[in-house]
């Protein structure tokens, strides 16, 4: 057997020792402490732990706080103790890093996104409604369904006590960007591209990173869950893949459509089966029209 073989599950129990560790939060986090919990040096750990999860142990750890903190928000726990409940040190640092990871100010995100004012317009589209919602900061969600009220009602659902008004396209420029790109991009509209509007939506770094990673899949073609961690250099994140695809809130500009399962179906896909269906079958019709 190939030594470097050999040696491979015993750096990957090594590896899953360190995310244990994190998960478990029993104060062993900083890069020293962890690499004598993997038995590695911490340049070792730091450049392993990374190829294996897509971050490294120091973003897991921010990224699992973070989780900890929206649960606890969610359950209207105050937000003072649900800082330092979910291993907080300061305050000030989780209001430094809300706007990435919660999308708003712990408080506003607690009350369903109170203080926080959402634009939001729909339009008809050959894979049914569109709607398309921007804050102050940037678009904040893609979705697609079958009519204006689901969508209004899923937007509601994330953002229940944000202030959210209706506009007609042409009164928002971010707005219709947007709707300008989808249309091209599908081959709906033969106009220009309009420059890519800011996002603002919460995410940790692996989801940014595995979201990039959808955008670079060639229109027309698919990938595997398992095929895309191996593409980002973490092939046992295959679920991790999924879940971060799961939480996917652009639809279309984020193409997490264009992951099917190993087996070559569709799996799942959270705008609908029969909308990602048909979208793959327009995409591959564009693809072969361009040949």
């Amino acid at each position: 057997m190939n030594q470097a073989h050999a040696m491979r599950p015993a750096a990957d129990d090594a590896l899953e020792r360190v995310r244990a560790t994190l998960e478990r939060d029993d104060g062993a986090s900083d890069l020293a402490s962890l690499a004598v919990v993997a038995g590695l040096s911490p340049t070792h750990l730091q450049r392993a732990f990374r190829r294996r999860y897509g971050v490294s142990p120091a973003e897991y750890a921010r990224a699992r706080r973070f989780d900890q903190l929206r649960e606890a928000l969610r359950e209207g726990t105050a937000v003072t103790d649900a800082v330092y409940e979910a291993g907080f040190g300061s305050g000030s640092r989780v209001y430094e890093e809300s706007d990435r990871h919660l999308g708003m100010t712990p408080a506003s995100y607690r009350a369903g996104g109170a203080g926080a004012s959402i634009r939001f317009t729909t339009t008809t589209t050959p894979l049914g409604q569109l709607l398309v919602a921007t804050t102050a900061k940037g678009i904040c969600s893609v979705t697609l369904g079958e009519d204006d009220r689901a969508l209004e009602e899923r937007l509601a659902a994330e953002f229940p006590h944000a202030e959210r008004e209706r506009v007609d396209a042409g009164r928002q420029e971010w707005l219709d960007a947007i709707i300008a790109r989808v249309a091209h991009d599908l081959g709906w509209s033969d106009a220009d591209v309009p420059a890519m509007p800011p996002l603002d939506v919460a995410a940790t770094a692996f989801q940014w990173r595995v979201w990039d990673a959808l955008t670079r899949i060639p229109r027309g073609e698919t990938l595997s869950y398992g095929e895309l961690a191996a593409a980002l250099g973490v092939p046992k994140a295959a679920r991790a893949i999924g879940r971060a695809c799961g939480s996917n809130k652009l639809a279309l500009l984020v193409p997490c459509h264009r992951i099917i399962r190993e087996d070559g179906s569709l799996g799942g896909w959270r705008w609908g089966l029969g909308i990602k269906e048909q979208l793959l079958a327009t995409e591959r019709a564009m693809k072969a029209a361009q040949a």
